[in-house]
């Protein structure tokens, strides 16, 4: 009885986290939309609700109501892409809510990774299963994309784990601004972050000039959504899960806020940067500082 009592409350406290990540997604992106309104000298949405506050609600409706039955997707394959996205984003949701409540013990930096490297293969899925040219293109751009991310991510976490002795959380929470420690980390962990959620000037898998909306230029209604709130989804996650291991658990609130506020300032402020030179830079700068600092690590 104790173990389907742990899975009832695993699962409530899951859902309970995906609702209310996807209300802060709701509002984040009205916020990213009046604040690119600002920063262009133009209001954003303001005629919905007060102040434009229900605006974010009244494009769910329209989306998931203009949505016409039947099978939508133009192949298995890109069926199957769109619930491993959003099976991702649920794994998130569910290490979010386990945080510091006892959940994934001593390896929760280890699941951690795990759940993050699946994201590479939803993508690929999705843009190979559209029998479009421009979302191919997009989609093997974005898995390398999402590689490059993988190597950077697993580096810092792993220095991470070393400098506490420990994968689970506490060390996170006892932490107290990591950034100090790990200037160089932290300064590539945000260039790749903007990589793994497609935000300029990293979108590679969008890149709305020249891929005409990349993987997701076949999809529409309820599918579209999925992957529109998924996006953002990720990017809280990412946002919280940085303040986490940067700043500690002293800070994680303000600093959530903060990298939340950055991914709006990227993409109104950076142009995009070609994709061979990221490529190129990645691997030939950032991965043999991040493994160079890991040796560091290891033998300080």
């Amino acid at each position: 009885m104790s173990l389907f009592f742990n899975w009832v409350y695993v699962f409530l406290s899951s859902l309970v986290a995906f609702v209310l990540v996807m209300m802060f997604v709701a509002f984040f992106i009205l916020s990213e939309r009046k604040v690119l309104g600002y920063i262009q000298i133009r209001k954003g949405p303001n005629k919905v609700g007060l102040v434009g506050l229900l605006q974010s609600f009244a494009d769910l409706f329209k989306l998931v109501f203009k949505y016409k039955s039947g099978f939508h997707f133009r192949d298995w394959l890109s069926f199957i892409g769109v619930f491993s996205v959003l099976v991702v984003a649920c794994g998130f949701c569910v290490l979010f809510a386990q945080y510091d409540l006892g959940g994934c013990g001593n390896n929760w930096i280890l699941w951690l990774i795990v759940n993050a490297s699946l994201t590479g293969y939803g993508l690929l899925s999705i843009g190979w299963g559209s029998y479009n040219k421009f979302a191919l293109i997009s989609c093997v751009r974005s898995a390398l994309g999402s590689l490059t991310f993988e190597v950077s991510f697993m580096c810092v976490s792993v220095m991470v784990a070393l400098l506490f002795n420990s994968y689970s959380y506490e060390g996170l929470v006892e932490s107290w601004l990591l950034v100090f420690l790990l200037p160089i980390g932290y300064l590539f962990w945000m260039v790749v972050m903007l990589c793994e959620c497609n935000r300029t000037p990293f979108d590679y898998a969008e890149s709305e000039s020249e891929l005409v909306s990349g993987l997701s230029v076949e999809y529409s209604g309820v599918s579209f959504t999925c992957l529109f709130a998924c996006e953002y989804l990720i990017m809280f996650i990412f946002s919280w899960l940085t303040s986490l291991v940067f700043l500690g658990g002293q800070f994680v609130l303000l600093g959530t806020m903060i990298h939340a506020l950055f991914f709006i300032w990227a993409r109104a402020t950076l142009p995009r940067v070609r994709f061979d030179y990221f490529i190129g830079f990645t691997w030939g700068g950032v991965l043999p500082i991040l493994l160079f600092s890991f040796f560091v690590v290891i033998f300080r």
